[in-house]
């Protein structure tokens, strides 16, 4: 991002580059999720990609960040489409017997997306130029395009209803208003602006609204019904939480690398390949497994682990060998993995498809609004930490500004380590690290409930026909309830 506010300028403006994302692609989610189930999941899913090209192409021809910033979020209403409707998809395509190893292979897909994504940007704009991170979209894009209007054959069995476009225009503008104030606040805007508050109030009565617009509703954007089923309720729940703790992993990881250890910005994105092999592991594993055992016994052990790795992670100072970190990261990525493929699979486990892509879109609604609370939250603990050890150790802040995170890694940077004295270097690492593994054992409280909300999945499991064509599920295969 510093690359890109060099070039284009406009660094007051910076933070509406992800923001114009991550507002349309949420918005888009659960709108795009519904429509694909009652007019067909294929036109949906090209409009996904040509929108997200098209993002894409004209984010690369960007001129200013306001520009940039408009073309993202042409670019998140594709993203919107694309990422609850890929699921459901494998779910229509594939036979039960298929989905526990496909649902894997997706979920390790997403897992290492998440986190290698970053690391690869980082390297186009170090080596070659910051537009081409936009501009690699493109090969891949108009290839998945072309197979999927080629062969993708989907079922004509859908429920074409009327639309709710009260319900859709109501949640929309919730989204917008919940997540401009939560990318904002604190960094454009003081949380306790006559704008930041407003956002959260427009958001809460336009929620309110949707919530009894949906009651009326003959086809609503978002069903009650389905939260009647506990395996979806506990799933979404489940998801909310595991992504609020593992933002977390994802984002504050590197910086400790970069800010504490010193190292570069390379080094600090390859800190999360243990990570990321640990959870590429049990997304596959959970997937083969929803067969065998119930969902819940799955994410018993899923959450534990991740419980552990939160823990762990909570512990970590300037001596931590590098080691030791790594074990740390590979315990973390196989507790959260799980949840890449069990969670999307428990989701749409009671629905058929004419519901699947308004299950699946809603699981994957909430577990990125618990990733941007969760990233928004425990970055003010972090850096309200942050500040108050600087100033206890420095007595009136550290160097510079306000001792902002962008701030401290930029002192920390290798070039200026060398220009500051030894002493006042310490007390920075010290402080930062301390208010990293701060932050950590507070995200143990997301990670702790989602170990308890586990307990509410039920027995489900994945039912699978038995051999020899009779079409009835095996027995054994679990109880079956809602």
């Amino acid at each position: 991002m510093a690359t890109i506010v060099s070039d284009l300028g406009g660094v007051e403006k910076f933070v509406w580059v992800t923001s114009a994302y991550l507002v349309t692609e949420m918005a888009a989610m659960p709108v795009f999720g519904k429509l694909s189930d009652m007019y067909g999941r294929k036109r949906f899913f090209v409009l996904g990609i040509f929108l997200f090209l098209l993002g894409s192409v004209l984010c690369g021809t960007a001129h200013n960040i306001v520009e940039l910033s408009i073309y993202r979020a042409i670019q998140g209403i594709g993203g919107g489409a694309l990422v609850p409707i890929a699921f459901t998809i494998m779910f229509d395509v594939f036979p039960p017997e298929k989905r526990g190893g496909m649902g894997g292979l997706f979920g390790a897909v997403f897992g290492t997306s998440s986190l290698f994504g970053p690391l690869l940007g980082a390297y186009l704009t170090d080596h070659i130029d910051w537009r081409w991170i936009f501009y690699i979209n493109l090969p891949l894009g108009i290839l998945s395009l072309a197979l999927v209007y080629l062969f993708y054959r989907e079922s004509m069995e859908h429920s074409k209803q009327q639309i709710d476009w009260w319900g859709a225009s109501t949640l929309v503008g919730s989204i917008v208003c919940l997540m401009f104030a939560l990318e904002l606040g604190g960094q454009e805007y003081a949380w306790d602006s006559a704008l930041i508050i407003g956002l959260f109030a427009g958001a809460a009565v336009l929620m309110a609204v949707f919530l009894y617009v949906e009651t009326k509703a003959e086809e609503p954007i978002i069903s009650y019904g389905m939260f009647r089923k506990r395996l979806f309720a506990a799933s979404t729940v489940i998801g909310l939480l595991y992504g609020a703790a593992f933002i977390t992993f994802a984002m504050y990881i590197p910086i400790y690398i970069q800010g504490v250890t010193g190292g570069t910005a390379t080094q600090s994105g390859l800190i999360l390949l243990p990570m990321t092999l640990g959870s590429v592991a049990a997304a596959q594993i959970g997937g083969m497994s929803a067969a065998r055992t119930s969902y819940r016994n799955i994410m018993i052990f899923s959450a534990f682990v991740f419980v552990i790795g939160t823990a762990l992670l909570g512990t970590i100072t300037p001596e931590t060998p590098h080691s030791l970190l790594t074990v740390y990261m590979i315990v973390a990525g196989l507790g959260v993995g799980f949840s890449f493929s069990v969670l999307g699979m428990a989701a749409i486990h009671h629905f058929d498809m004419r519901q699947r892509g308004s299950a699946n879109s809603t699981m994957a609604f909430l577990r990125s609004l618990g990733m941007t609370v969760g990233l928004t939250v425990f970055g003010i603990i972090q850096r309200n930490s942050l500040t108050g050890k600087l100033s206890d150790s420095l007595g009136g802040g550290m160097p510079g500004e306000e001792g902002q995170m962008g701030d401290v890694r930029q002192l920390l940077s290798p070039e200026n380590r060398q220009k500051m004295p030894e002493d006042v270097m310490d007390r920075i690492v010290d402080a930062l690290s301390s208010s990293i593994s701060h932050m950590f054992l507070w995200a143990l409280i997301p990670a702790g409930l989602s170990l308890v909300a586990v307990f509410f999945m039920g027995n489900d499991r994945m039912v699978i026909p038995a051999r020899g064509g009779q079409g009835k599920p095996q027995p054994d295969l679990g109880k079956q309830g809602s």
